[in-house]
């Protein structure tokens, strides 16, 4: 059994935004009075049948994430791209070296990589433990449609296209994980077959440049026809409750701290 916790499934700004009136925040068609409507930014834990631990993406709310469900220990770390609000956190996994006490491998394309080499190259210095003073990370390149084995699991990966860049899905046994997406190639439709689980990024519901709406995630669910489908990186446009009201059997908004119980093959 795998075990997927939904450690946050907010846009790039979260839900509230800043703003809104008295500056308590902006959240636009999201009820305030439903918790489930506060979002951080998007990011995902998958834990193994044999206890390993995989991170999908690191963002700027990590460190709130992590304590919120109880987790300091990851084995390894995937990027499914250099957008801000997927590597900002990198820094908080420097107490996750501490922990481990050991190098924390971080998966993701040489694009990826060379663009966290840019901005945190002190994280890809290597440290030896216990002097872990900054975030030690060892690269592992993947291509698309690649397999391989992270945190004791084995992982597919799968070109997405997200608009201005392409972005890595992710696909472990009955699970496929797939946000910042605006069209899935057609190379890529096959590994998203027979899912049990699939949680997929929508954005807001009308057409978006570089995200998903739910019109498209809608039409991307009857052809590929998991069991399961839960909706991440939604903005202030997707309130939960008007969600469960209107969507179909199968599909439903995640929110922040949801765990998904998924058969591992």
């Amino acid at each position: 059994m795998l075990r997927v916790t939904i450690l946050g499934c907010g846009g790039s700004g979260g839900v509230p935004l800043l703003g809104g009136p008295g500056e308590g925040g902006e959240w636009g068609d999201c009820d305030p009075n439903e918790p489930r409507n506060r979002r951080t930014r998007t990011s995902a834990l998958v834990e193994g049948p044999g206890g390993g631990r995989l991170l999908i993406d690191a963002g700027p709310d990590l460190r709130a994430q992590l304590l919120a469900v109880g987790v300091a220990r990851l084995d390894a770390v995937l990027f499914t791209h250099a957008h801000a609000d997927h590597i900002l956190g990198i820094d908080d996994l420097r107490q996750v070296n501490r922990i481990t006490g050991k190098v924390l491998d971080a998966y993701g394309t040489r694009t990826t990589l060379s663009k966290l080499d840019d901005r945190f190259d002190y994280a890809f210095m290597g440290a030896s433990p216990p002097f872990f003073f900054r975030p030690a990370l060892e690269p592992r390149r993947v291509e698309y449609g690649e397999c391989f084995e992270a945190a004791g699991m084995q992982v597919q990966v799968f070109r997405q296209d997200h608009g201005v860049m392409d972005t890595l899905g992710v696909r472990i046994g009955n699970f496929a994980y797939s946000t910042d997406v605006v069209m899935l190639p057609e190379e890529s439709l096959p590994l998203l077959e027979g899912l049990d689980t699939w949680v997929v990024g929508c954005f807001q519901l009308r057409p978006h440049k570089v995200h998903a709406n739910l019109d498209q995630v809608l039409e991307w669910v009857a052809r590929l026809k998991p069991r399961r489908t839960v909706l991440t990186h939604m903005s202030t446009a997707m309130d939960y409750r008007s969600l469960l009201r209107c969507l179909p059997p199968g599909i439903e908004p995640g929110f922040d701290g949801m765990v998904l119980e998924v058969p591992a093959a």
